[in-house]
């Protein structure tokens, strides 16, 4: 985009099995026995496709989220069907959630440059560290890494992965059937890292990849995750309820930036919006209240037991949260966390009330309204500087991506806000970010 261009957003689709409403799979318009039936998401990736969305996304946890009685959960691997997406798909960036914690390296490296082949250019991996003992103890550990020692693993971890699709030189295939060499092997260099959490030679054993890296997405809100971002990612999902938390966290991480001689442009903030659409304004909310009704109180009281770190079990559901710990003594997800209390504490909501409030997006900003309303709301925290675009939770699926795409781009096109047409190849072009020049060719000459 050139400087004279106006300003344009990005929108990702963020598909979750049934939908993002915990009681979507409940709800007589999804197909919860198709969760893994690849043509399920094939449709879903080429209905984004056909919005001209930038990307679709992929969430990923290293245990079985939630409690199977009360959900539809569980299901594939999120790289694994990225790649047979990939084969059904020609434009859309296809982003998957790896942890740096519970994986190494080499493989991770290894699979986001098979998926950037295989997808031409248009693979992105969401970077995260994960955040609960469950997970932990999959991977033979009784408690979960310390917070801050997983964002220095994860910081080790991104640099190895970098030096690995650095490990090939773009040129360094010749296939010179004549001579016998099928690669300059002073372009295909070890990487020699020795570091404080990992030990890798190299090189990598695939080549470089189409965009050079994946982009690089971080969803963590915690100061830590914030610096972290600044530094290194160049879009972020994030969560905010409100259009000035959405400004503060914009331009709290945009002035970060620069002394890790970055620009504001190089990274993306995305904040996630579930939006429940209705003809009307009444069937909007109508629907909305048609998942809530669905709930089921045990699921709910869980998952948010879980986001405040706090047993809230056999607590009456229309009372108040108890007392909650500090932010700080919050090993999990500390941003999350931070954003329910105080949700609960601004409203004074009780249990149930949280509840039905976190059900559409588990902290993410639920809205209810006609396209036009969602179109309205969306430009608002565009133009007011809360957000770049926006990471799009469909409450149910497949119809409330299909209404988006449908019904709320079209108006945003209408408004000069968004593509009408994808204009590059790669996942990077879409989000305006050029190719990272490969550091080992730069040193080695």
């Amino acid at each position: 985009m050139s400087a004279d261009s106006p300003r344009q957003f990005h929108l990702n689709a963020f598909l979750m099995n049934a939908g993002h409403h915990d009681a979507a799979w409940r709800h007589p318009r999804t197909q919860p026995e198709r969760i893994t039936d690849l043509a399920y998401f094939q449709e879903l990736a080429r209905t984004a496709e056909r919005g001209k969305l930038d990307s679709l996304f992929l969430a990923d946890g290293l245990t079985l989220w939630g409690n199977a009685r009360y959900n539809a959960v569980g299901g594939f691997e999120p790289l694994t069907l990225l790649s047979a997406l990939a084969a059904a798909t020609e434009h859309i960036g296809l982003i998957a959630t790896v942890s740096t914690t519970f994986n190494e390296p080499f493989h991770v490296a290894r699979k986001f440059a098979s998926l950037d082949h295989l997808s031409n250019g248009r693979a992105g991996w969401n970077i995260v560290t994960s955040g609960t003992e469950a997970e932990a103890r999959n991977f033979g550990l009784d408690q979960h890494l310390e917070h801050s020692l997983r964002y220095e693993r994860a910081a080790e971890f991104l640099d190895v992965a970098t030096k690995l699709w650095d490990s090939w030189q773009d040129d360094a295939p010749v296939v010179d059937r004549q001579r016998g060499v099928y690669a300059d092997v002073g372009k295909v260099r070890p990487i020699d890292h020795r570091g404080e959490h990992f030990r890798v030679q190299g090189p990598l054993n695939v080549q470089r990849p189409p965009q050079g890296y994946p982009l690089l997405v971080q969803a963590g809100s915690s100061d830590d995750g914030k610096e972290f971002a600044a530094r290194y990612a160049e879009a972020v999902f994030t969560a905010q309820q409100t259009l000035a938390d959405g400004q503060t966290f914009y331009k709290d991480l945009k002035s970060r930036l620069a002394k890790y001689g970055r620009s504001a442009d190089q990274l993306k903030i995305l904040p996630g919006i579930c939006p429940v659409i209705g003809s009307t304004e009444a069937e909007a909310h109508a629907l909305h209240d048609e998942l809530t009704a669905l709930q089921v109180p045990e699921y709910g009281l869980q998952q948010l037991s879980g986001m405040l770190g706090t047993n809230l079990t056999g607590l009456p559901l229309d009372g108040p949260l108890p007392d909650l710990p500090e932010e700080r003594d919050i090993n999990g997800n500390k941003s999350r966390f931070t954003l329910v209390a105080e949700l609960a504490r601004r409203e004074n909501l009780t249990i149930r009330e949280l509840i039905a409030r976190l059900g559409g997006g588990r902290g993410h900003r639920v809205f209810a309204g006609t396209p036009e309303q969602i179109a309205d709301q969306l430009q608002e925290w565009f133009t007011q500087r809360a957000a770049d675009g926006f990471n799009i939770m469909p409450p149910y699926l497949p119809g409330g991506l299909d209404h988006f795409v449908d019904q709320v781009v079209p108006l945003l096109q209408a408004r000069g806000l968004f593509r009408t047409e994808y204009t590059g190849g790669t996942l990077r072009e879409h989000y305006g970010l050029a190719r990272p020049a490969n550091r080992l060719a730069v040193a080695g000459g």
